[in-house]
């Protein structure tokens, strides 16, 4: 029989949908009042090159860029950072509409999950309406897409995010001795 051990923690990231780039501080000051400092953050991209499909919503061209946090989480939160983050979104929609789209992840040395409110077959459902996916593992030195991997998580851009992000958690982990 094994034995129970807490989980090691892990990196969180948050990806960050948006039209206007004045809004982007103003949620990173407040996901930084919650989850503390961003110590990565992304280049900006057009997601709306990959996919239109929260142009209506959000009201014209979107983008998008990732932040990771240097304070490192028990995975077990993560249904609890996205009604989080969920919160963060009502707070900044209009008329029924978000203005931003919070999409809240933990990285391991291994693996991106994602928090998401959507069932699929593939999700695992965590509390309170919320479920997990795997969306990326790291193999043959690099993040490896599965068959229901978002598009945007398959580019370049946000690979290379996770790599430079990766590097930082290792070092994490090496210094605060956390497997």
């Amino acid at each position: 029989m094994g034995t129970a051990r807490c989980f090691p923690p892990e990196k969180l990231i948050v990806g960050i949908l948006y039209c206007d780039e004045g809004l982007v501080e103003a949620v990173a000051k407040k996901l930084q009042s919650i989850f503390g400092r961003i110590d990565c953050r992304s280049s900006n991209y057009s997601f709306s090159d990959i996919s239109t499909y929260y142009d209506a919503e959000m009201g014209g061209r979107v983008y998008k860029c990732f932040f990771s946090f240097e304070s490192c989480l028990d995975p077990s939160k993560l249904a609890e950072i996205k009604l989080m983050t969920n919160d963060i979104e009502k707070e900044y929609s209009q008329n029924g509409c978000r203005r931003i789209n919070l999409d809240p992840g933990l990285m391991s040395h291994g693996r991106l999950t994602l928090a998401s409110t959507k069932n699929a077959p593939h999700r695992i459902p965590l509390s309170k309406g919320i479920y997990a996916e795997i969306t990326l593992f790291f193999a043959r030195k690099d993040w490896q897409s599965l068959p229901w991997t978002y598009s945007d998580f398959q580019i370049d851009e946000t690979k290379a995010f996770l790599r430079k992000v990766r590097a930082i958690y290792l070092e994490q982990r090496k210094i605060n001795k956390f497997f």
